[in-house]
C-alpha cells in the first residue's frame, strides 16, 4: 500500500491551522496513551490487573486525530480496545486505572475492567467484535429523532467488517440516513488472523462495500496524524452537513499482541520492526522538529510528565478500596418501589 492511496490531506495547511500550542498537546495526548498502556500492561504482569488487556499501542494517531475534530459532546463507542477513547474524552488516568485494578475508585466502581470505560459521551467499550456497530445507529437515529445537531462515531477492528451486523448497519443507516461515523482502524490483525485471509478484496473492501451502501469512504493512513485529521475533518463535516453516514478506513498496525496473553508469534520481528519504524508518535514528534516547534527536550518533557502522571495512577489505584461485596447488585436489579 502506497502513500497516494491515502486521502491526500494537506500538511503543510493542517499545521499552520493548529499551531504550535495546540500541536504539542496533540502530541502530549498521543504520548499519555502510550504511557498508559505500557505502565498498565506492566501492572497486568505483576498480577495487579486481572481479566482481559487489550493495548491501543500503535494506534493512537486514529482516535486522537478524530477527538481532534468532532466535539466531545457527541457519541462516541468502541471496540474492547477502549482505554485511548476514555483518556480522550476526559477520563483521568487515576480512574482509568483504579479501573484496570478493579478498585471502588475506577471509572466504573471497578465493575467494567479493561474492556467496559464508559463516560458521559462514551456509550461503552464493548467487549464482543461488532456489538457497538448497531449500538452507533441508535445514538444517531436518535439525534436525529430528537433534532439535535449530534453524531455518533463509531470504532470498530478490521475483524468485525466482515460481520453481518456492520453490513446491516450500514444499509439502514443509508436508508435512514443517519449521522454516523463509522472508523474501521485496520490494525490489519483481527487476533492471530492477517486481514487478507479473513475478508475478500480487503485492499478496496471498505471502498466497494461503502459504495453499495451509498456511503461516501475515505482511506486515511492510520499511522500519520496529520493524514488521519485532514481526512477526518473532511468526514465529519461531510456527516454533519449531510445528515448521512461516511465510513473512514484507517489503515495501521497495532504494535502488540491482539491482547496481553498473545505473543504474536503470527508475524515475524523483522515485519514488526518495519511498522514500528512509522511509530504514529515519532512520526509527529519528527515533523514538529522539522518545522521548528518541538525540541528534543520538550519530548522528553512531555514523555516524563505522562510517565511521572501515569506512575502516580498505579499508586492511586493500589491504595483505592475494592468495591463492598454489598453493592454487587446495584445497577443490575431494579430498585424496590423505582
Amino acid at each position: 500500500m502506497t502513500e497516494t492511496e491515502f486521502y491526500p490531506s494537506n500538511s503543510e495547511e493542517i499545521i499552520a491551522t493548529l499551531g504550535r500550542e495546540r500541536l504539542r498537546a496533540i502530541l502530549q495526548k498521543m504520548v499519555l496513551i502510550r504511557n498508559f498502556e505500557l505502565r498498565a500492561e506492566a501492572a497486568y504482569q505483576q498480577g495487579h490487573i486481572g481479566g482481559f488487556f487489550h493495548s491501543y499501542i500503535g494506534q493512537e494517531a486514529i482516535q486522537t486525530a478524530c477527538l481532534e475534530v468532532v466535539d466531545h459532546t457527541n457519541w462516541f463507542l468502541t471496540s474492547y480496545r477502549c482505554h485511548a477513547l476514555a483518556l480522550l474524552l476526559g477520563a483521568t488516568p487515576d480512574e482509568m486505572m483504579a479501573e484496570l485494578y478493579g478498585k471502588a475508585t475506577g471509572n466504573a466502581k471497578g465493575r467494567g475492567g479493561s474492556m467496559h470505560m464508559f463516560l458521559d459521551h462514551m456509550l461503552g467499550g464493548f467487549g464482543i467484535v461488532s456489538n457497538q456497530i448497531s449500538v452507533a445507529a441508535g445514538a444517531a437515529f436518535s439525534a436525529k429523532y430528537r433534532g439535535t445537531k449530534e453524531i455518533a462515531v463509531c470504532f470498530l477492528g478490521d475483524g468485525a467488517m466482515a460481520q453481518g451486523t456492520f453490513h446491516e448497519t450500514l444499509n439502514l443507516s443509508s436508508l435512514w440516513e443517519l449521522p454516523c461515523l463509522f472508523v474501521v482502524e485496520n490494525n490489519q490483525w483481527g487476533m492471530g488472523t492477517h486481514v487478507s485471509r479473513a475478508v475478500a478484496n480487503y485492499q478496496q473492501f471498505s471502498t466497494l462495500i461503502a459504495k453499495a451502501f451509498n456511503i461516501p469512504s475515505y482511506r486515511l493512513d492510520g499511522m500519520d496524524f496529520l493524514n488521519c485529521y485532514g481526512g477526518f475533518r473532511e468526514a465529519a463535516e461531510k456527516v454533519r452537513t449531510s445528515g448521512r453516514p461516511v465510513l473512514c478506513e484507517c489503515i495501521g498496525e497495532r504494535f502488540k499482541g491482539h491482547s496481553i496473553s498473545d505473543p504474536g508469534l503470527y508475524r515475524t520481528k523483522e515485519a514488526l520492526r518495519a511498522s514500528q519504524e512509522r511509530d504514529p508518535i515519532l512520526l509527529l514528534k519528527k515533523t514538529l522538529i522539522a518545522k521548528g516547534l518541538l525540541t528534543e527536550a520538550d519530548y522528553e518533557a512531555i514523555d516524563k510528565a505522562c510517565r511521572e502522571k501515569v506512575i502516580a495512577s498505579m499508586k492511586f489505584a493500589d491504595e483505592s478500596p475494592y468495591p463492598d461485596p454489598k453493592t454487587l447488585g446495584t445497577c443490575v436489579y431494579i430498585e424496590e418501589g423505582a
